[in-house]
């Protein structure tokens, strides 16, 4: 989450180099009350893509485009190019539930499984550096220093347990010892125990 400072700051980078900001809403709706989009602010050099895949349910694969009108033909045209277009029935189905309000009821009750999830884990997980949000499904846990991420993610493979070294998501070019975790990806009884045997895999490297 941006504040509204790094926000404006990012707006102006993008204008004084005349650089286009692809803004991925996809997870917005986490968020209770988010601030304005980029796209609200710099509307001429954003491109903001979202969809209910999401937000709604997996198999709901309909997503949407706001973009500067000079990008439109173009995007129309990839999306030709790539996907054609979504089935009728699926995208009667999604406008349906926008306007019902299927879709913020939706949204709202995936918020509460969140910010659910994250308690689990913070009561699990205290002990260790984590960074994450209250209604996000994922947290970043920094690794003492004696710990290896690889060797953590493979000790837990061999539990049929499968999470993500920061490797694929580092941008420098010394690579964080950290994990990312899944929090939704199994059932809200099951997640303390697994989370359990998550810090136990990184306490036996910081206790070899």
């Amino acid at each position: 989450m941006l504040d509204q400072a790094q926000r404006a700051e990012l707006v102006a980078i993008a204008r004084r180099h005349a650089l286009l900001i692809i803004e991925d809403a996809a997870y917005a709706f986490l968020a209770e009350d988010p601030p304005a989009p980029l796209a609200a602010q710099a509307p001429e050099c954003t491109v903001y893509v979202s969809g209910l895949s999401k937000s709604v349910a997996t198999g709901l694969r309909v997503g949407f485009v706001a973009a500067p009108r000079k990008w439109i033909g173009r995007l129309e045209r990839a999306i030709r190019a790539t996907t054609w277009n979504t089935p009728g029935v699926m995208t009667a189905l999604a406008c349906a539930w926008l306007e019902d309000g299927t879709v913020a009821r939706l949204e709202a009750e995936k918020r509460a499984d969140a910010q659910a999830r994250q308690t689990i884990a913070a009561r699990v997980l205290g002990h260790l550096p984590c960074t994450s949000h209250p209604s996000s499904y994922f947290i970043w846990v920094a690794l003492p220093d004696e710990a290896r991420a690889d060797r953590v993610v493979q000790a837990l493979l061999a539990q049929r347990i499968s999470l993500a070294s920061a490797e694929p998501f580092a941008t420098s070019a010394q690579i964080p010892q950290a994990l990312r975790v899944a929090l939704g990806s199994l059932a809200r009884d099951a997640l303390g125990g697994v989370l359990e045997r998550v810090r136990a895999a990184i306490d036996a490297q910081r206790y070899p």
